[in-house]
């Protein structure tokens, strides 16, 4: 299940982030970008996230994952379309292969919903995709 691994690097990437900002008493949510193409299983994802946190400034933390629909460009005749599951790559216009995908592999964090002790209510941060 690949789903912790990623709950894992996730929790660390925060964990990080919340340092450098200091002052960080607890982590309220984690909203994450999953493009329905990058083999998670949301589900399994957030049972994983609940574990892992477990004894981190995450604790109690709300995992949101917001589904990125698969997308693909034509590269002959620049149609765009939803790709769907299973993915239709070959495009429906032209029937070409010169397929570009343009979205739906995502895995990204896009925002953290922090407590610090300077301010009483979350705090919004945004934390940069690491690759």
């Amino acid at each position: 299940m690949h789903e912790m691994s990623i709950a894992l690097a996730v929790i660390g990437q925060v964990e990080e982030a919340a340092e450098r900002a200091g002052d960080v008493t607890a982590v309220r949510s984690v909203r994450l970008l999953v493009g329905e193409l990058a083999g998670v299983v949301p589900d399994a994802l957030a049972f994983c996230f609940e574990l892992a946190c477990a004894g981190t400034v995450l604790e109690g933390a709300e995992l949101v994952t917001e589904t990125v629909p698969g997308r693909a460009r034509c590269a002959p005749c620049a149609h765009e379309w939803a790709v769907g599951v299973p993915p239709l790559l070959s495009c429906p216009r032209c029937g070409g292969a010169g397929t570009d995908l343009q979205a739906g592999r995502e895995l990204q964090i896009a925002a953290v919903h922090w407590e610090d002790g300077r301010t009483p209510a979350p705090a919004r941060e945004p934390i940069p995709e690491e690759r």
